[in-house]
């Protein structure tokens, strides 16, 4: 049996921006500690929620020394460290590892579509060079790249490989990475709007969006599957899909990030190329907020 990270929700941290475009550090901490404070049972810096792929290297490794020490391990922190380049994902991995980081979110290598077999080269050769637990990330829509159930099995045979944040939204495929994968392969909802049908699989929780805003209430929801209330757990799910599908009408973390600066939590504006919600899309948020009590 592979150890588990966390058991519950992880939150994908936005990254704070200033209104010049700079990290703010500050409000990071500051969210980080609200997220903590809410329950939260384990943090993820530098995801794609948390704008990793415009970060610069020393902000990037940044990002995560101050996650770290905010959490001051009161939960585990999961650095987002995956690339396209397997060099510069070792690189990446061992430096965050230095700064305390737990564990790795590693995407698949997004641009190069690597075959199944180059996946199992590319992860089992980073596997071979870190000291710290690897979750696979499967995010076939961002990156062009789906990993297989039968590849999750070759690649479950490694120490260091121990669970998957799949966010494909084929139920099948998860059923059929549990059944061939086992306790050798745990697995987290990648999608807000399957906690529930992949935790029924078998998973063990969910690295998610809208506990960005929710901490405490997705936390709960995991818990309450856990516990047996699996319609308290069931309920809290359909009482989100609304909330949940405003938060994707545009590109993650824009409208999450649009979110949390209307509830004042300042996070500030993503990067280019991301670009700010239009009109539509901004009202169907603050209703779908406005709908769940939160404005």
């Amino acid at each position: 049996m592979k150890p588990k990270i966390f058991t519950g929700a992880a939150t994908a941290l936005v990254t704070p921006m200033n209104e010049n475009g700079s990290v703010n550090y500050e409000n990071l901490r500051a969210l980080v500690k609200s997220q903590i404070t809410s329950g939260i049972d384990a943090l993820v810096a530098c995801g794609t929620t948390g704008e990793k792929s415009t970060l610069k290297y020393d902000e990037h490794l940044k990002v995560i020394e101050t996650v770290v020490n905010a959490a001051d391990k009161k939960v585990p922190v999961i650095a987002g460290t995956g690339s396209n380049d397997t060099l510069y994902t070792v690189e990446l991995c061992n430096d965050a590892a230095k700064l305390g980081a737990d564990a790795f979110l590693m995407v698949t290598p997004y641009y190069n579509k690597a075959s199944q077999e180059g996946l199992m080269a590319h992860y089992s050769y980073i596997a071979d060079r870190v000291n710290k637990p690897i979750i696979l990330y499967n995010v076939p829509s961002r990156t062009g790249v789906d990993i297989k159930p039968q590849t999750y099995k070759e690649l479950s045979k490694h120490k260091n490989i121990v669970a998957v944040k799949e966010a494909s939204g084929d139920l099948s495929k998860v059923a059929e990475t549990v059944y061939l994968c086992g306790d050798d392969l745990w697995v987290y909802s990648g999608n807000d709007d399957q906690i529930v049908p992949i935790m029924s699989l078998g998973g063990l929780g969910v690295i998610s969006v809208v506990s960005n805003i929710l901490p405490a209430a997705i936390h709960n929801l995991c818990q309450n599957y856990w516990v047996g209330n699996t319609k308290i757990a069931t309920a809290a799910q359909i009482k989100y899909m609304g909330l949940i599908k405003a938060l994707f009408c545009d590109v993650n973390p824009v409208p999450v990030k649009t979110a949390m600066n209307l509830l004042g939590l300042n996070v500030g504006p993503c990067r280019l190329p991301l670009y700010p919600m239009n009109e539509n899309n901004f009202y169907l948020l603050k209703e779908k907020l406005t709908e769940c009590n939160l404005l």
